[in-house]
């Protein structure tokens, strides 16, 4: 356990305010671990009727308005050089990586897209070897590496001896997105983005959006749009997308970074698949058979052995740069 948790049970936070309460903290974790796995579901709803693109571009530029309002209302002030870091940041995460996974959910079940989605940490861990030379690949990370890319050859490999095309170009738009994230993270760690948590979230979450509603001009999704066909379901979705999935949950990310360890935090990584995969069987009627099944086990082995493998500095240092994962 890092100094960080350990500090934890001493009555004081690791930034050294007064511990939070239990209570706080169970639902901060509910939060992280329920509401971010339940959000799959809910972008699948969403563009059922509503094309992806849209949904994507309104849930982040009212869930960007309202953190960066947030931070201002605090006396933040954004600068040039933080806009146009931002920038990058929201064409990473937002366009290519959320983005992808909304017109993919067109598709794709969502509790497989959280289990492709849950190949984050390979990319990084790669990365930071290759990349930013920042980690040398260890025993653990290479076994996490294997592992990982089985567990996408196990879900996507019937499905192209099937001959399903769309399922298995939405699979990877998914994985390219997360590639792009992936690259998002690597790029945070030193570009000049602002030191408020809010902002930092807000700003590429405005800029984000606006570029993906301008693409779905572009790919003629408003022409496609048609008020009077859009389910409640739908509209409801959306809703649940912008203030549980983008603004409070993220409010609860941060505010748990301020309060416990990191380590602690990342778990939302093994447990956010878990939970989309249970919901969309719930309520969806999602498959879930041994191929499935065996894919999660496989998945979730591979980020605990890379986990392991990576430095503790480089890690702590992504997961506090990590702003939203579905």
């Amino acid at each position: 356990m890092t100094s960080r948790a350990a500090s934890f049970g001493t009555g004081r936070s690791p930034t050294g305010v007064a511990a939070p309460s239990r209570l706080a903290l169970l639902m901060a974790f509910f939060a992280i671990y329920v509401v971010w796995g339940s959000t799959y579901l809910a972008i699948r709803y969403a563009v059922q009727t509503i094309p992806p693109l849209m949904v994507a571009g309104l849930r982040h530029i009212v869930a960007g308005v309202v953190l960066l309002g947030w931070a201002c209302s605090r006396g933040y002030r954004p600068t040039w050089s933080e806009w146009r870091a931002s920038v990058l940041l929201g064409f990473l995460y937002f366009v290519l990586g959320h983005g992808s996974l909304h017109w993919a959910e067109t598709v794709v079940p969502s509790g497989w897209a959280a289990l492709l989605i849950a190949s984050e940490p390979i990319w990084i861990a790669v990365m930071a070897a290759v990349v930013s030379h920042g980690e040398r690949l260890t025993g653990k990370t290479m076994t996490g590496l294997v592992l990982g890319i089985v567990s996408v050859g196990l879900l996507v490999g019937v499905e192209t001896a099937a001959g399903q095309p769309a399922v298995v170009i939405g699979s990877i738009a998914i994985l390219l997105g997360t590639l792009a994230w992936s690259f998002g993270v690597m790029y945070s760690l030193k570009a000049p983005l602002p030191r408020n948590a809010m902002a930092r979230a807000g700003m590429p979450e405005i800029i984000g959006s606006l570029i993906l509603l301008t693409l779905a001009g572009f790919t003629g999704e408003y022409s496609k749009f048609h008020l009077p066909a859009v389910t409640a379901r739908s509209w409801w979705s959306l809703l649940y997308l912008i203030t549980f999935g983008s603004i409070i949950t993220f409010t609860a990310y941060t505010w748990l970074l301020d309060h416990v360890s990191p380590t602690l935090i990342s778990t939302h990584t093994y447990v956010n698949p878990v939970i989309a995969v249970f919901v969309g069987w719930l309520w969806a009627g999602e498959m879930v058979n041994s191929r499935v099944v065996g894919a999660g086990l496989l998945t979730l082995l591979a980020v605990f052995l890379i986990s392991r493998g990576t430095g503790k500095s480089l890690q702590s240092k992504v997961l506090a740069e990590e702003a939203e994962v579905p």
